[in-house]
């Protein structure tokens, strides 16, 4: 084989170095399809753990990306404004604030199971008083 022929020869008789793409594609295919269902097993959670009542007609939030924010009551009645612990004379200023600074401004309340109903409702009445007209209430399925 003399002269500049084939096989991927140069002419000092030396190979031409080749990188290899389907190995390439194969670990980017791997790394596309890990981080995917990294993302879509995490969860937004902005409210503190609490023992959420149990209904038949539980459902998952449908916008994730905007859920808005949690209202939390414990089991000792404590009101939580995502993860900080606030009074309920509190609660107005604060949910003025976050209804000026979202566009489309919901609340979801996250209430224990064994909580004061008192205090839910009072919680539920001061979202309702502020103008917010999306607030849901956390539960888990049966």
């Amino acid at each position: 084989m003399a002269g500049g022929g084939g096989g991927g020869k140069t002419r000092g008789g030396r190979k031409k170095a080749r990188i290899e793409v389907i190995p390439l594609i194969d670990i980017m295919f791997f790394l596309c399809a890990t981080f995917i269902l990294v993302m879509l097993s995490m969860t937004k959670n902005e409210g503190i753990s609490v023992n959420v009542p149990a209904a038949a007609s539980a459902s998952k939030p449908e916008n994730k990306e905007n859920q808005g924010l949690t209202l939390s009551v414990t089991e000792k009645g404590e009101v939580f404004f995502n993860k900080e612990k606030i009074t309920i004379a509190q609660l107005p200023f604060r949910l003025q604030t976050f209804k000026a600074s979202v566009k489309e401004p919901s609340v979801i309340v996250n209430g224990d199971g064994n909580a004061d109903f008192k205090v839910v409702v009072a919680v539920i009445d001061e979202v309702k008083k502020i103008g917010i007209t999306k607030v849901g209430i956390s539960t888990e399925r049966k």
